[in-house]
C-alpha cells in the first residue's frame, strides 16, 4: 500500500523535545501536518516549516475542514496521553489511527487500545529510542504493539522517523521500551563508574574510552553519553525525569511479572534522587549521583553544563 497516498492528514499532539523534530521530518517529507502543544509557543516554531498550528487537541485532529487519518502522541507521561484521546475521541473518524510514541505503562497503553477500539479506532504504541539526534535523524529505533492490520497501513509512514518493529499485540511496545531504558539506565551508570575509576586511578578517562571502543565494550552509550560526561555537558538529549519515570515503570512491569529485578532497582534509586535537584538535565548527569556518594571524586575539570 502507498502509505503516503492513503494518509491524506495527520495531527501530531506534543511538540516537545522529541516531537518538534518528528513533526518537522514529516512535515519535509510532504505530509499535511496538523500540530497542537499545551504550551502553544513551541507548536508556533513549526507555522514556518508549513504545520497548521491548532489551539486544541480536537482542533488538530479537525483543522481545515479535514479530520486527520492519523494522529500522534507524543506526551510526557499515560496521564496526559489519556486526556488527550479523552480530548478528540469524539471528532476522531471511524477507521483512523492513533498511535502514542510516549513512553507509558504498559496497562494504560492496553486500556487506550481498548477504548479506542470501542469507536472503531485503531491504536498502536510506539515508543523510540535514540534521544533528539535520533528524532532529527530519522535514525530511531521504533518499538510497535500492534494489530497487525493496522501496523500494516501505517508501517511506511513510521519509517519517516527510523527503523520500526512489530513487537506485539498493543501494550507490548511499552513493555519493549521498558526493557531498553532498564539497558540504556544501566549502561549509563556503569560508564560513569569505568570513567570515573579510570580518572581517579591515575588514567586518562578520555584515553580509555577511546581504548576500549571497538572491543565488547563499544556501545551508543559509551559513545554518546561517555563523551557527554567527559565534556561535563549535561544538556538534555532525553532528561532525568523521564528516564526516572522509565525505571519506576520498569519495577512496576517486574512486580506485574512476578519478577526481581535487583539491579534496576539500585538504578531506579539513583535516578530518583536527582530528580529532585536536576529534573530537566539529561541522563548523563547521574555521573552527579555517582561522584556525590564519592566525595572528592571527579571526572575532568570542566564546569558542568545543565540547563536552565
Amino acid at each position: 500500500m502507498d502509505n503516503q497516498a492513503r494518509v491524506k492528514k495527520i495531527a501530531f499532539l506534543g511538540i516537545g523535545l522529541m516531537g518538534a523534530p518528528m513533526a518537522r521530518r514529516l512535515l519535509a517529507a510532504g505530509y499535511d501536518v496538523s500540530v497542537w502543544n499545551r504550551t502553544q509557543s513551541k507548536a508556533q516554531e513549526l507555522a514556518v516549516d508549513g504545520a497548521l498550528v491548532a489551539d486544541s487537541p480536537s482542533a488538530a485532529v479537525t483543522s481545515k475542514g479535514k479530520t486527520a487519518d492519523v494522529i500522534f502522541t507524543m506526551l510526557e507521561a499515560g496521564g496526559a496521553v489519556r486526556q488527550v484521546i479523552l480530548n478528540i475521541l469524539p471528532v476522531l473518524a471511524e477507521r483512523s489511527i492513533v498511535i502514542d510514541m510516549s513512553s507509558t505503562q504498559q496497562s494504560e497503553a492496553q486500556e487506550f487500545e481498548r477504548l479506542l477500539r470501542e469507536h472503531n479506532v485503531g491504536f498502536i504504541d510506539a515508543p523510540v529510542s535514540g534521544g533528539v539526534l535520533g528524532a532529527e535523524s530519522g535514525s530511531l529505533a521504533i518499538m510497535a504493539g500492534a494489530h497487525v492490520s493496522d501496523y500494516r497501513q501505517v508501517e511506511g509512514l513510521l519509517s519517516v522517523f527510523g527503523r520500526s518493529t512489530l513487537v506485539g499485540l498493543p501494550g507490548c511496545g511499552q513493555l519493549a521500551k521498558l526493557c531498553n531504558q532498564l539497558i540504556v539506565g544501566g549502561t549509563i551508570g556503569i560508564v560513569a563508574e569505568a570513567l570515573l575509576l579510570a580518572q581517579c586511578g591515575g588514567a586518562d578517562p578520555a584515553a580509555v574510552r577511546n581504548a576500549i571502543r571497538g572491543g565488547f565494550a563499544e556501545s551508543r552509550i559509551l559513545e554518546v553519553h561517555g563523551q557527554r560526561m567527559l565534556d561535563r555537558n549535561f544538556i538534555p538529549g532525553g532528561q532525568i525525569k523521564s528516564q526516572a519515570k522509565d525505571m519506576e515503570n520498569i519495577l512496576l512491569a517486574a512486580k506485574l511479572s512476578g519478577l526481581e529485578l535487583p539491579l534496576a532497582e539500585m538504578v531506579a534509586a539513583a535516578f530518583r534522587s536527582l530528580v529532585a535537584t536536576i529534573p530537566l538535565a539529561d541522563h548523563s548527569a547521574s555521573l552527579l549521583e555517582l561522584e556525590h556518594r564519592n566525595p572528592g571524586a571527579r571526572l575532568g575539570n570542566s564546569e558542568n553544563i545543565l540547563p536552565k
